[in-house]
């Protein structure tokens, strides 16, 4: 694997990436020469100097994977990347505290106008007067946001004794009773917050969404500040309130131009400026640098790393009782793919059994996208853009559950659905992958290799006619299983060949007598 850091990281994450991988190490390279040379890479670390575009990344051929090692992507298209099949990762738990800290430094600043005062007395000045500050002990902590962070800051606020409420869609009630914060909407945060800290990433959803409007609801004299990104707030409605005295303060460590060097916050005396430093601590960047490799270094293992921002996240336990039925999943998807006729419109996946109790299968979905929709496109898929492939294609997912395995722990059902035709396989993981029906019939075969399907009359002579026929052409059996309804009724016949069986050999068995369907796969 060939790694690319394009900017400065810890130097032992790349000692640790270097035991791995061929590393090469450029922090000063240029747009322009990443755009020539980003196709020789699997692999490359970023922090936020570098831009990694859709123009970019569309040239990135061989790229697996993209590690900022920090929090925010702003800089990467992610979008662009899941599109392209390659692995988004970050390092959120690597700044958590060192972001807390510094946010809990810039609350202390705006109560006990430490900067200016610092500024005024080595100005020659002693100006005690106009420094006069408040507590923040009974005060009132408004958190935008409780993720790691947020939830950091609350912990250091309590200390303060500090109340804290919380907006956070996504944060469950019992969760928020733990932390001992109210949860409630953003108007009531804004409404009775002495200090609000902002902790949510730059959407569309989140961009201004603090202006105008949101600093008229908020206390008069509150303080504000945002360690988060630059653009969450409106910093015109923000000169405006802070010049007009609505709120007592604010502390930025992002803005919306970085650097900000024709803001008129720049001119205010009423709030504190830092340059994107919040995560700047020895300990946070070599966090970051350990953190992402490891990330790098897992999927050299064949692992899925656990940050990854364009795949669903699942823990290392959960992962682990998966990743036997991952095979599986793409054998099934594959095998399903190739035996039904048609433009595939549907794919159904039905787990049951031990299965069914695990709450999040969506890697598992993904993988059997993956297998289903190989076979018939010319650029590789995998479990990051299986999805939107399958979207963009107008192929419908559909996703259940059952108790009942069937004596087994775990069964996994694929169906395939075309405009004409449904093709279903059903199976199990036993020391390797298995497929034990297919379209009802029982067969137990290993999905592996050169096979083939028959459909036909369960009459005498007719499995004797495929073989024979297959023996013309030289195609040796090496497995054979058959399924059937009844004696005389409909069968299924899957068998594993020693080579491929050529197109023409199929039309032969398909024309033999009491043979309704014949199909070749490739597993």
């Amino acid at each position: 694997m060939k790694v690319l850091i394009a900017d400065a990281i810890n130097e032992k994450g790349i000692e640790n990436l270097k035991e791995v991988a061929d590393v090469v190490v450029d922090t000063e390279i240029t747009p322009e020469e990443l755009a020539n040379t980003i196709h020789e890479y699997n692999g490359i670390v970023v922090r936020s100097r570098t831009k990694l575009t859709a123009d970019i990344i569309e040239k990135a051929d061989n790229l697996q994977i993209i590690a900022r090692a920090g929090v925010g992507v702003d800089n990467i298209d992610i979008d662009a990347a899941t599109e392209k099949g390659i692995m988004v990762v970050n390092s959120p738990e690597s700044t958590s505290v060192t972001v807390a800290e510094h946010t809990m430094g810039l609350i202390l600043s705006m109560a006990r106008k430490i900067s200016i005062a610092d500024k005024s007395v080595k100005e020659g000045k002693w100006e005690k007067k106009k420094f006069m500050g408040v507590e923040l002990r009974n005060k009132t902590l408004g958190v935008i946001g409780m993720g790691r962070i947020g939830s950091q800051v609350v912990n250091r606020c309590k200390t303060f004794g500090m109340d804290a409420m919380a907006y956070d869609p996504y944060l469950p009630e019992e969760v928020a009773k733990q932390m001992g914060v109210e949860l409630t909407d953003l108007d009531s945060v804004l409404k009775n917050a002495d200090f609000i800290t902002i902790h949510v990433p730059l959407t569309p959803e989140t961009e201004h969404s603090i202006s105008t409007e949101q600093f008229e609801i908020m206390k008069d004299g509150a303080f504000i500040v945002n360690c988060a990104r630059g653009g969450v707030i409106d910093e015109e409605a923000l000169y405006d309130a802070l010049v007009n005295d609505k709120i007592g303060g604010a502390a930025l460590d992002v803005y919306e131009d970085e650097p900000p060097k024709d803001s008129k916050l720049c001119e205010l005396d009423n709030i504190v400026l830092t340059p994107h430093i919040a995560a700047s601590t020895k300990e946070a960047q070599r966090d970051a640098a350990i953190i992402v490799a490891d990330e790098i270094i897992e999927l050299t293992k064949g692992n899925n790393p656990k940050n990854v921002l364009n795949m669903p996240r699942i823990d290392n336990n959960t992962y682990q009782e998966l990743t036997p039925y991952m095979e599986l999943c793409e054998k099934l998807g594959s095998f399903i793919s190739q035996a039904v006729n048609g433009k595939i419109q549907e794919i159904e996946i039905v787990y049951s059994g031990e299965l069914a109790e695990i709450s999040n299968l969506e890697i598992l979905t993904r993988t059997v996208i993956q297998g289903a929709v190989n076979p018939f496109l010319s650029s590789p898929v995998n479990a990051v853009n299986a999805s939107l492939v399958a979207k963009d294609r107008g192929i419908s997912i559909t996703e259940g559950r059952k108790d009942n395995a069937k004596g087994y722990e775990s069964l996994i059902k694929v169906i395939a659905k075309s405009e004409t035709d449904s093709f279903s396989a059903e199976g199990t993981h036993l020391h390797e992958a298995r497929i034990l029906k297919v379209n009802g019939y029982w067969v137990d075969v290993i999905p592996k290799g050169h096979m083939f399907i028959a459909k036909y009359e369960d009459v005498p002579g007719s499995i004797g006619k495929i073989g024979t026929k297959l023996g013309e052409h030289n195609v040796n059996i090496g497995i054979m299983q058959v399924g059937r309804d009844k004696k005389g009724g409909r069968a299924i016949m899957v068998l594993t060949l020693d080579k491929e069986i050529p197109k023409e050999v199929i039309k032969e068995l398909q024309d033999l007598d009491n043979v309704y369907e014949a199909i070749g796969l490739e597993l």
